[in-house]
């Protein structure tokens, strides 16, 4: 890869759409959008019926926002994004990446580096290719539960099946049609990028666990309410 290309900071700034569900995230979703604005010209937030001053934060910083009305789940919200960013004029990546500053933005680059070096259809992030990560004992055994499921009813052999920091290349994601709208979407996705059959990688990232981000969902509580979702649906 050409070094130089790594200090270009709006290299993937024309052909890149950033995906982020939105709810409720008025405290950090400016700072968000402020970030990723350094990096990426295009950012739309799919704003899932907030009751606070989310959509006001987000559009302040920079990002369009589509709106709805009432909260559908999270699926529901990266659906509509994914519709909204493949009708984009230019649009070629789209990189869903979630609203409560876990993810960072230089994972996000060097995945789309990635993915247009290599010609990879999708990219997926992994918190457990190295050693960066530290979910805590009881949640890495929820999640690696949830990734064994998860294999077992999509082909595909990932070792993260629910980390939120995704590349998806468009003809990739016009193919995507989630149905479940809340957390069991992200194996769905899965399961539907797989049957593409459309290249894929997986990529190191480091999750940034902060009391903030627990507190909107990242709990043990709530990976164990994944995996139950994932096991009824």
């Amino acid at each position: 890869m050409d070094s130089s290309a790594r200090t270009d900071a709006r290299r993937h700034s024309d052909d890149t759409w950033i995906v982020i569900p939105l709810y409720n995230e008025e405290t950090v979703i400016g700072r968000v959008v402020t970030e990723l604005r350094e990096h990426f010209a295009h950012i739309v937030c799919i704003d899932d019926g907030s009751t606070d001053g989310s959509i006001a934060a987000a559009e302040a910083a920079g990002a369009r926002v589509v709106r709805h009305p009432v909260n559908l789940g999270q699926g529901a919200a990266l659906q509509t994004g994914f519709e909204y960013a493949v009708r984009q004029p230019g649009a070629r990546f789209l990189v869903t990446f979630d609203a409560d500053g876990q993810h960072r933005i230089e994972d996000a680059m060097l995945m789309l580096d990635l993915a247009k070096q290599d010609d990879v259809a999708i990219v997926f992030g992994s918190r457990f290719l190295d050693d960066r990560t530290n979910p805590g004992v009881l949640k890495r055994i929820v999640l690696k539960t949830a990734v064994k499921v998860t294999n077992l009813t999509t082909g595909l052999k990932l070792t993260d099946a629910h980390n939120g920091l995704r590349v998806i290349r468009s003809d990739a994601a016009a193919q995507i049609h989630l149905e479940q709208d809340r957390m069991a979407h992200a194996s769905e996705i899965v399961l539907k990028l797989g049957r593409t059959k459309l290249p894929w990688r997986e990529f190191p990232v480091e999750v940034l666990y902060t009391d903030y981000s627990k507190s909107k969902g990242q709990s043990l509580l709530n990976s164990v309410n994944i995996l139950v979702d994932l096991l009824v649906r």
